[in-house]
């Protein structure tokens, strides 16, 4: 079926499907977002894309998933405001933080919420906090974003993981070492943008 408006497929639980909801949110494109239960992808989600995965994003005749190439279409296709640097070099070292977090961050996410009661899983648990508490001092009056002045892709990836925190069962202690750290999630957290993206069950979180 061919659709005359953007759609998102987006799992109301994900972080990638949150990610991908910012950007659109950021942007202010307009869209029909449909919940959609990972474990029970609709038809029209696996006729879109062979791997049956969320987020799914259907513009017109072109499907797109895998959430980084989303993002990037988007950012695109709606150029402002500009979520990745102008410039070849900066754009390219913003990809390698995107890809660093899903290789270090977004896999020990995944891992946290699937064996929440694990032996394991406790490892993955500090491991996760000690190392955002070791990028506290990466945030500065001249960049309150990660490693930028601007709210970028990167801070789309990085909000919906901060924003699971209690779900994970991870703390921050308010600290001096720590404030830098805390100040960026309130300024995240803030964003109408972020505000918009969130399902009802993703408020539930911090309800």
């Amino acid at each position: 079926m061919r659709r005359s408006s953007m759609t998102l497929f987006s799992d109301p639980c994900s972080q990638y499907s949150h990610r991908v909801r910012i950007v659109l949110a950021e942007k202010g494109v307009t869209v029909d977002i449909e919940d959609i239960d990972a474990n029970n992808v609709t038809q029209e989600v696996s006729e879109s894309n062979p791997y049956g995965t969320l987020p799914t994003l259907v513009d017109r005749d072109l499907a797109l998933y895998e959430s980084k190439v989303v993002m990037e279409y988007l950012d695109e296709r709606f150029p402002h405001p500009p979520l990745l640097p102008v410039y070849p070099v900066a754009r390219s070292q913003s990809r390698l933080l995107i890809h660093r977090i899903e290789k270090d961050w977004c896999t020990l996410v995944d891992a946290i919420i699937a064996h929440p009661e694990s032996k394991k899983t406790e490892k993955k648990r500090k491991e996760f906090k000690e190392s955002l508490i070791s990028i506290s001092d990466l945030f500065t009056d001249v960049k309150p974003y990660f490693m930028s002045e601007e709210f970028t892709l990167v801070d789309c990836c990085l909000a919906p993981m901060l924003w699971r925190l209690p779900q994970l069962g991870i703390e921050i202690p308010s600290t001096r070492q720590t404030k830098p750290l805390l100040d960026y999630i309130d300024r995240l957290f803030e964003r109408p943008s972020f505000q918009e993206s969130l399902t009802d069950l993703e408020r539930e979180i911090r309800a």
